[in-house]
C-alpha cells in the first residue's frame, strides 16, 4: 500500500472554513507549518508558541492569533488555557504539537524534567483545561505529535523523571512519546461518550530546529539524516497532522498511533503502549502531578 495520506491538504476548498484549531508548538518547524496548512483550508488559527516574535509573526502570516506560553511553567500553561478559552467559544481540534529533546538532566521549577514536562505533561494539562470546550465541540479531536521513538520507550510511574546515565536525553524524550501514546488511548476511553477524538501521530523524519542544543540529536540524528538525505521538510511533516485534523472518520483512528498515515499500534510500539492498566495509571499520576480533577 503506498503512503497516501487520508486527506489531501492541497486539495481545493476550505473544508475547515468556520472551526477553530488550536496548535502548539507552532512558532517554528512542523507546527507553524501545520498552522499554514490548516488556514489555508478555512481553519481560524490560535498559534501557541514560546518565542513572542516567532509566534506573532506565524499568527500574522496565517491570519490567526498568537498565545506566548512557556512549557516549562504550569503557570504559563494555566494562563495560556484561560486566554485561549476566553478566545475560543469552540475548539474543534486541538494540535499538541509542542515538545523537543532538552540536554542534561535539567528540572523545571514545577520539580519535573524538562522533557517530560514539555512533551507530555504540560500538554496533558492544556487538553484538560480546554476540555470543557471541546467536549462542548461536536466532533472535536485532539492531535498528539508523538515519535517512531516510543518504540524505545519505558514508562516508570515511580519515576516518570528518570535518566539513565547512558543517553539519558534521548531515553527522557522516548519515553514521553510513549506517553503521548498512552495518553491518546486513554483521553479516547475516557471521551468515548462525549468527544474528543484522540490520535497520536509520528510525522516523519523531520529536518528542522528539533533538538539544536542536543549533542546527540545534531550527530546521531541530523547529519546523519543530512547525509543520507532520508530527512524530509517541514511542510512534509505537517501534512500527516493535518490528515488526522481533516478527515471525515476520526473514530476511525480513535485512540490509535498512526506512523504518518498508518496505524502502527504493534509494529512500532512497545508492550507498554498497549497496556490499558497503565495508561490508566498514567492519566491519574499525570492529573495528580498537575492538579488536575482525575
Amino acid at each position: 500500500m503506498a503512503d497516501t495520506p487520508i486527506a489531501d491538504p492541497t486539495t481545493p476548498g476550505q473544508p475547515l472554513a468556520g472551526k477553530t484549531v488550536v496548535i502548539t508548538g507552532a512558532s517554528a518547524g512542523i507546527g507553524a507549518a501545520a498552522a499554514g496548512q490548516l488556514a489555508a483550508l478555512g481553519a481560524r488559527i490560535i498559534a501557541l508558541g514560546r518565542s513572542p516574535s516567532k509566534t506573532a509573526a506565524v499568527a500574522e502570516r496565517v491570519g490567526g492569533t498568537g498565545v506566548v506560553a512557556d512549557f516549562a511553567r504550569f503557570s504559563e500553561v494555566r494562563r495560556a488555557a484561560a486566554e485561549v478559552t476566553e478566545l475560543c467559544p469552540r475548539i474543534d481540534v486541538l494540535v499538541n504539537n509542542a515538545g523537543g529533546l532538552f540536554p542534561g538532566a535539567t528540572t523545571t521549577d514545577d520539580g519535573h524534567g524538562t522533557t517530560v514536562q514539555v512533551n507530555h505533561l504540560a500538554p496533558f494539562l492544556l487538553t484538560g483545561l480546554l476540555m470543557p470546550r471541546l467536549v462542548a465541540t461536536p466532533g472535536s479531536r485532539v492531535v498528539i505529535t508523538s515519535s517512531v521513538a516510543n518504540i524505545a520507550g519505558r514508562v516508570d510511574l515511580a519515576d516518570l523523571n528518570r535518566y539513565p546515565r547512558v543517553l539519558g536525553e534521548f531515553h527522557a524524550y522516548a519515553d514521553s512519546k510513549l506517553m503521548n501514546i498512552l495518553f491518546a488511548r486513554e483521553l479516547a476511553r475516557r471521551a468515548a461518550s462525549t468527544g474528543p477524538t484522540a490520535t497520536a501521530v509520528h510525522p516523519g523524519l523531520i529536518n528542522s530546529e528539533f533538538g539544536r542544543d542536543a549533542w546527540i540529536v545534531r550527530n546521531c540524528y541530523r547529519r546523519p539524516l543530512g547525509l543520507l538525505g532520508r530527512a524530509t521538510t517541514v511542510d512534509n511533516g505537517a501534512e500527516p497532522l493535518v490528515a488526522v485534523a481533516t478527515r471525515p472518520d476520526p473514530e476511525s483512528v480513535n485512540g490509535a498511533y498512526l506512523h504518518r498515515y498508518r496505524p502502527r499500534d504493534r509494529f512500532l510500539t512497545p508492550a507498554q503502549a498497549r497496556d490499558p492498566d497503565l495508561a490508566r495509571e498514567l492519566w491519574d499520576l499525570s492529573a495528580k502531578l498537575v492538579d488536575l480533577p482525575t
